[in-house]
C-alpha cells in the first residue's frame, strides 16, 4: 500500500453531503462534483487558475472542464485500493468554492450529471476485455467490473453480472446519476416523454425507466441526505 493510500481517511457519499462547507457539491457516479457558472471563457480560465494555485495539489488533484459557460470540478481518490472520497476531497472542495466566491462565480449544482453505460453479462472474464482494449479504458481501481476513461474526458462502464439468459431484453443501458433535488423532477420528465417506471424498488438509490420499446436505463443518486422520494406509479 502507497503512503497515499495510507493517508486516505475514507467517508462515504451520505457523510461527505452532510459536511458543512460543500453545499456547492453533489456526489455523482464518479466522484463529488461541482458547477460554477462563469458566462465566458476567461472567467471560467481565471477561475482554473486559483484553482492550480491551491495548496496540496501535488498528490491530490481535482479533475477541471472549463467551457464557455462554466467550469466543472470532480474530486475523486482513484487508487488500486479505493475509489471514492476522502477526508481531503471534503477540504478541496472547500477552497475551491471559496475560490469560486472570491471571484463572483456561484455554483449551479442542478446542472450536473454523470452518464454511464451497463453492460449485463453472463461471463464477466470474456465481456469485459472485449470493451477495455475496444474502449482503450482501464480497470478503476481494483474492481474488475467497471471501466474508466484513463484521461478522465468520457463517462465510465460498468459490468454486471446475469444469472441466466434473459431473452427479450436489452443487455446494455444507461445509468443518468443526478444530484439527489433533481433525480425526481428528471424521472417525472422522461415519463411525461413517454417513457415509464419499471421498479422503484431501490428508490432514492435508483430508479428503472424503460423508453416506449421496453429499452431500460436507470436513474440514481449517491448519499441520499432528503425525505423519502414521492414516488412514482410502476407500469
Amino acid at each position: 500500500m502507497t503512503e497515499l493510500e495510507q493517508s486516505i481517511e475514507r467517508i462515504t457519499p451520505r457523510q461527505f453531503q452532510l459536511t458543512p462547507g460543500v453545499e456547492d457539491w453533489r456526489v455523482l457516479g464518479d466522484g463529488a462534483c461541482a458547477y460554477f457558472r462563469t458566462g465566458s471563457f476567461a472567467a471560467g480560465a481565471r477561475l482554473v487558475q486559483a484553482i492550480s494555485e491551491l495548496a496540496g495539489l501535488a498528490e491530490r488533484h481535482p479533475d477541471v472542464d472549463l467551457r464557455f459557460e462554466g467550469v466543472t470540478v470532480r474530486l475523486v481518490t482513484c487508487t488500486p485500493e479505493h475509489y471514492g472520497l476522502g477526508a481531503r476531497e471534503v477540504e478541496l472542495a472547500r477552497q475551491i468554492s471559496a475560490a469560486a466566491r472570491e471571484l463572483g462565480l456561484a455554483a449551479d449544482p442542478s446542472a450536473l450529471q454523470c452518464v454511464q453505460v451497463t453492460v449485463d453479462a453472463l461471463v464477466l472474464e470474456d465481456v469485459v476485455p472485449f470493451w477495455r482494449a475496444l474502449l482503450g479504458y482501464e480497470f478503476r481501481g481494483s474492481s474488475p467490473e467497471d471501466l474508466v476513461d484513463p484521461r478522465w474526458r468520457n463517462g465510465p462502464w460498468y459490468f454486471q453480472q446475469m444469472d441466466e439468459p434473459r431473452p427479450q431484453r436489452n443487455r446494455l443501458h444507461v445509468d443518468v446519476w443526478l444530484p439527489q433535488d433533481q433525480a425526481e423532477a428528471r424521472i417525472a420528465a422522461a415519463i411525461a416523454a413517454g417513457g415509464r417506471l419499471v421498479s422503484a424498488e431501490s428508490a432514492p438509490s435508483f430508479w428503472v425507466l424503460a423508453d416506449p420499446e421496453g429499452n431500460e436505463a436507470c436513474v440514481g443518486t449517491c448519499g441520499w441526505t432528503g425525505p423519502e422520494p414521492a414516488g412514482f406509479a410502476e407500469a
